[in-house]
């Protein structure tokens, strides 16, 4: 069934399994749609969770990675990969909800062409990548597939029972589709492995734009966070999931010798909290000061139901003394380029996309490959204790990031990208 129309290209539909709070993929949404909205476009949502404005959103449970139907589906599928004919059938009921769904969010807001955020990339959610991939074959709908992630570059998804599923929409290859990744490795992946053609548009910020100064409703932050005024924060601005390698950074703070509060910022979320346990034991042993701030970190300030303040990240960075970011593995980094942003020192490990993609940008980083040394420690302390050296760091390091992730390097990306999807001019 054809649902297009000879209307100008307007509407744009968002769909994802979640498009709300302080994940990369939501974040990295937001700004797309920013600049869409800016090029004279107007962007709905299609989620399992939606946080944006209600009269442009279409929720639908189901779509979340985090309904029980569907944690039902990924444990047979992946974690305990035994798939039945009951399981086959679960999958292609939901597929076909799912698809009905989307039809009507189509309808409903006139959709023009689609973006999908990461579900046709990371397979959380199989009947939802099905039910998509069938709409633009069946709709002829023109879609932009962002990806940010792709299973085969997670171990735990290689062991499966839906290898034709996952050859089918994860991603799927068809002519209607342009594909996007966030960095270089992954773009020779989709090639190496699908076949297909991508563009490489990296995640950004707005370096044209810097900062505000805190203001007065951060100004407590150091406070709320029980920072004593003779201690340094250490901010890990992560969720606490195993490729963060955050026992690196609890090595580093305290091999560093001087009284410091380690902050992490995000909760386990969807990967389990085994990790989480084995960072506070960890952290016990070596005795640093840790704390996990996630109940009072949100995408908006407000108050907890206590009573307590919660703040956003960007009210946190400007209170942290050093940055780190031990990952083995990440699709770009966007905890890089928030230290670049608010101008803060970094430790991070050298896995590969930053290796390739990043570092040969010049940027000024402490670098460490997979273990704290004497070395990486000395440096740490080093730029902690020379406030001429930090700043020449950081301005260097804000300077790069501007010519190179700043959101008007993402526009002119995106403009050429819609006018390959609209092939009219705006």
């Amino acid at each position: 069934m054809n649902i297009k129309n000879n209307r100008k290209p307007q509407n744009i539909g968002f769909v994802s399994t979640r498009l709300a709070g302080t994940d990369g993929v939501s974040l990295e949404a937001s700004k797309w749609a920013n600049i869409f909205e800016e090029e004279g476009f107007t962007c709905f949502y299609f989620a399992g969770e939606c946080d944006r404005t209600p009269e442009r959103s279409y929720i639908v449970p189901e779509a979340h990675f985090k309904h029980p139907n569907i944690r039902k589906i990924h444990r047979n599928c992946f974690r305990v990969p035994k798939r039945s004919d009951y399981m086959s059938r679960k999958i292609h009921e939901l597929r076909l909800r799912l698809k009905k769904d989307l039809y009507k969010f189509i309808r409903r807001f006139k959709i023009d062409f689609l973006v999908t955020e990461n579900c046709l990339t990371i397979p959380l959610n199989i009947p939802l990548g099905l039910a998509i991939t069938e709409l633009i074959s069946e709709t002829d709908t023109p879609t932009i597939a962002h990806h940010h992630d792709f299973f085969w570059e997670r171990q735990n998804f290689m062991t499966n029972a839906v290898w034709e599923y996952l050859n089918m929409s994860f991603p799927p290859n068809l002519p209607q589709i342009r594909h996007v990744v966030i960095n270089s490795s992954a773009s020779n992946q989709l090639s190496l492995r699908r076949g297909v053609s991508s563009i490489i548009i990296p995640n950004v910020m707005d370096f044209d734009n810097p900062p505000e100064p805190i203001d007065d409703y951060a100004s407590d932050v150091r406070k709320a966070l029980g920072v004593e005024d003779d201690q340094l924060l250490i901010l890990q601005p992560t969720r606490v999931v195993r490729r963060k390698r955050i026992e690196l950074a609890i090595e580093l703070v305290h091999k560093l010798g001087k009284k410091a509060k380690f902050v992490i910022s995000h909760a386990s979320d969807d990967e389990g909290y085994d990790y989480e346990h084995r960072v506070r034991e960890y952290a016990d042993m070596l005795g640093v000061d840790t704390i996990f701030v996630s109940e009072i970190i949100s995408e908006k300030r407000g108050y907890t139901e206590s009573g307590k303040k919660i703040y956003t990240l960007n009210d946190i960075y400007p209170h942290a003394d050093f940055v780190t970011y031990p990952s083995d593995f990440e699709g770009f980094g966007n905890a890089f380029l928030e230290a670049m942003y608010f101008r803060k020192p970094i430790v991070v490990n050298t896995y590969s996309i930053y290796s390739i993609d990043i570092r040969t940008r010049g940027f000024s980083a402490i670098e460490i490959d997979g273990y704290i040394t004497d070395k990486s420690v000395n440096q740490v302390n080093k730029v902690l204790e020379d406030a001429e050296l930090r700043k020449k760091m950081v301005d260097h390091n804000y300077e790069t990031a501007k010519t190179y992730y700043s959101y008007s390097v993402l526009h002119k990306q995106l403009k050429s990208l819609l006018l390959e999807c609209t092939a009219r001019k705006f």
